[in-house]
């Protein structure tokens, strides 16, 4: 915990506040849930004025009214339905919420029938006047998330089902209420500026504090919710069933990612805000709200672990102190006196404030944490490894070939060649990526037939077309930036390429170089037709990809390893998931309801579906990536880092979690859709729909394997004629240029009869 827990001084006003304002609501005597020791007992007012230690006492009576609600729901929803399993009441219970979150207050609201009811309709009056209505949208979708969410952990304990380890943190993101935390946070700080509201900085340190928080909380809760109530959603018991190991094991595992969670958080906000600011221009009082705002989260970060020391709702002694080896620590109220508080280990002569956490060494102890620490950020790039070792994939769904297929390499190479892809950009040095002979060795109609067995040819072409731009921007990016640390360069050659996904009007600037060639070409003949929904959501789908090779060089400059949630996280964009899902749904046209494609179940399925074949291509690209190319992006890695383990073994984790997100992906599709059809209440046709894309996501997953067993990328025997990291003619050496090969004989097999047979050296990556 690298920040000082402080008290707000209003804290006996916020007590004497709620308890009246929750009698008022019905959530004491006569509740069946609550009498007034509980409320006493669990203290809410302390957490908030641990957690908001420099708001005023009217802010610290709102949020502290907040809490009580929330908490009030958990512990309602516990006795009236997940004790009896009632999803259906539990729906229907639900379902009238959102109702009691008009963004127009004007709107009104239907009567309250209940507790939850009353409590969220006088919030909701008193709490949003302030606000701007994207902030009230934010934190009404991220209420509903909260309450929403309940059914997934009903589901489960229905099923009698424990989650694997990357289903768990998505999931208890919204159902462990900390998203919601924040927009309480922007509201007693200051509200972030809408524009950058939803950039990768702001949504990382949301993403990170929720993380941290909910892990804390499974620590704490472990007793009182799996041996009690018994609760399935806790990330000490998620991961002691994955690892196999014993509760205690686990509990220290679970402790290490809240670490990562809290380093990647210093690393964000110390190493993206500034770019950020630059890039949308803020001014002085933008930027100050956006860093007040990341104060708030830290200081929710410290105030929670604190409360969580002192509650009884968790393992703790009836004195109020913690009983679970913990000692807690001195907080000073803020404003009572005695100068600022001092870092956790009391010496005044460091430097404090934010993002000075990681200068004392004091504040992160434990020979154990730091190590985690420097060991992310000092991978030796070009390690011998040998050859990637390759697991028995799970692969349950049979391979179907498109009979399109012969005719779409041919034609997929002359595409490339019209485009530019396969010779030198103009005035641009290292951007001869590709070659004829590389492209056909590649093979991406290959994964295109697989992915697509029943395309016409046109429609086939299609997606090889885009897989092969994506795949080209991808080994384009690193040799080209990577190499000379041009980040700015990468960035200007971004934005341009935005350009030519024009969403109202079919003028684009003039394409200068291959890949806004081919972009420009590609979103004519996809997007031409779409709705505009569609064509908005396409869009975003493909500015997802490129803005993850800014991240990966992001990283890669900083000689970073990723922390694990956020590579998992993002490498469905560098893999371009979502783009080539987004291929399987365009015959679907306007048929299936956008939010029924935004619903958990379908978020579930599809995320399911891209961490399996993420971490396949990984599997694959081993040696490639680690030996060739210095790479620091592959979750093999990633798991070695974290768990401070050998290849075999990160192997064998990164295995059993592709298992695991298979058996996911067809529990999703078997137990939860069916659910999703009713609570749309979707007409047959529409189930058909999307019973047809679970098949065309099979379809997807079957045909990525079948690509990386069947194309000239990742075999040793490929990667010392085609990668070779020594030259002895002189191939040059450093980042980026590793990818640097020598052609071999072999791949002139898929060459069209123009293709000359004499072609420079090219470079591939990923």
């Amino acid at each position: 915990m690298p920040y000082p827990a402080r008290l707000n001084p209003h804290l006996e006003e916020a007590r004497r506040h709620t308890k009246e304002w929750a009698r008022g609501m019905g959530m004491l005597e006569g509740s069946g849930v609550w009498e007034e020791r509980d409320l006493d007992a669990h203290d809410y007012a302390l957490l908030c004025a641990y957690t908001h230690p420099d708001c005023s006492a009217a802010e610290l009576a709102l949020v502290t009214d907040w809490y009580v609600w929330v908490f009030f729901f958990d512990d309602h929803f516990l006795e009236v339905f997940k004790r009896p399993q009632d999803r259906e009441g539990g729906k229907r219970y639900l379902d009238r919420l959102p109702a009691f979150m008009p963004m127009d207050l004007s709107a009104g609201m239907p009567e309250p029938a209940n507790p939850v009811e009353a409590g969220l309709a006088d919030l909701w009056t008193r709490t949003v006047p302030d606000m701007s209505l994207d902030w009230r949208a934010r934190f009404a979708e991220s209420t509903e998330n909260l309450l929403n969410e309940s059914l997934w952990e009903l589901s489960n304990i229905n099923a009698d089902r424990i989650a694997n380890p990357v289903e768990y943190i998505e999931m208890r993101r919204k159902v462990g209420g900390a998203p919601w935390s924040a927009g309480l946070i922007e509201h007693a700080t200051a509200e972030v500026p809408a524009r950058v509201a939803r950039s990768r900085p702001l949504l990382v340190l949301r993403d990170t504090f929720s993380d941290g928080v909910h892990l804390r909380n499974d620590l704490f809760s472990y007793q009182r919710e799996v041996e009690d109530e018994g609760e399935l959603s806790n990330g000490v018991l998620v991961l002691e069933k994955f690892l196999g190991c014993s509760t205690q094991e686990s509990a220290e595992a679970v402790n290490d990612l809240l670490t990562s969670r809290l380093h990647q958080f210093e690393n964000t906000t110390l190493t993206e805000l500034g770019p950020l600011f630059a890039e949308f221009a803020l001014d002085p009082a933008e930027c100050a709200a956006v860093l007040a705002y990341v104060k708030g989260l830290q200081d929710w970060q410290s105030g929670g672990h604190e409360w969580h020391m002192r509650s009884s709702r968790y393992m703790n002694g009836t004195d109020g102190t913690a009983a679970s080896g913990f000692s807690a620590s001195s907080a000073t109220p803020a404003g009572s006196g005695g100068g600022p508080p001092l870092p956790g280990n009391g010496f005044p002569f460091l430097p404090v404030g934010l993002g000075t956490s990681a200068a004392d060494l004091g504040l992160t102890t434990g020979r154990r944490i730091e190590a985690a620490r420097v060991r992310r950020f000092s991978h030796v790039p070009h390690q011998r490894v040998g050859p990637s070792l390759l697991p028995d994939f799970d692969m349950p769904f049979p391979l179907t070939l498109s009979p399109h297929l012969e005719t779409s390499r041919r034609r997929t190479v002359e595409w490339c060649e019209r485009m530019g892809m396969l010779g030198p950009q103009p005035g641009v040095p290292h951007s001869h990526v590709w070659d004829a002979r590389r492209c056909a060795d590649i093979d991406l109609p290959l994964c295109a037939a697989g992915i697509h067995p029943d395309a016409s040819p046109e429609e086939l072409d299609l997606s090889s077309h885009w897989l092969a731009w994506g795949t080209y921007g991808d080994d384009y990016y690193p040799v080209v930036f990577g190499r000379t640390r041009d980040f700015a360069g990468a960035k200007v050659c971004t934005d341009r390429l935005r350009e030519f996904m024009p969403l109202d009007s079919p003028a684009t600037p003039v394409p200068l170089n291959a890949l806004e060639r081919g972009l420009a070409d590609l979103w004519s003949r996809t997007a031409g037709p779409m709705e505009p929904d569609a064509r908005q959501a396409f869009r975003t789908a493909v500015e997802d990809m490129l803005d993850s090779w800014l991240w990966e060089l992001h990283n890669q400059t900083l000689g970073r390893v990723p922390d694990p949630v956020d590579y998992i996280e993002m490498r469905r964009k560098t893999f371009g998931s979502d783009l080539t899902m987004s291929l399987c749904r365009l015959a679907h046209g306007r048929r299936v309801p956008p939010e029924v494609y935004r619903s958990g179940p379908m978020r579930s399925l599809e995320n399911a579906a891209a961490d399996y074949a993420c971490l396949l291509n990984d599997v694959f690209s081993y040696q490639k990536e680690i030996e060739f190319e210095g790479e620091v992006h592959n979750g093999v890695l990633v798991v070695q880092d974290f768990f401070d383990c050998d290849y075999p073994t990160a192997l064998a984790i990164v295995d059993d979690l592709m298992k695991e997100r298979m058996r996911q992906f067809q529990h999703v599709a078997r137990h939860e859709l069916p659910v999703l059809y009713e609570d749309f209440g979707l007409d047959t046709q529409m189930r058909g729909v999307l019973d047809g894309y679970v098949r065309e996501l099979e379809n997807w997953l079957s045909g990525i394997l079948n690509w990386h067993r069947g194309c000239v990328r990742y075999r040793e025997e490929d990667l010392l004629g085609l990668l070779a990291p020594t030259d002895p003619v002189g191939v040059p050496k450093g980042l980026g240029t590793s990818a640097v090969h020598l052609v071999p004989a072999s791949a002139s097999r898929l060459l069209p009869e123009s293709a000359p047979r004499d072609v420079p050296a090219s470079a591939i990556r990923g």
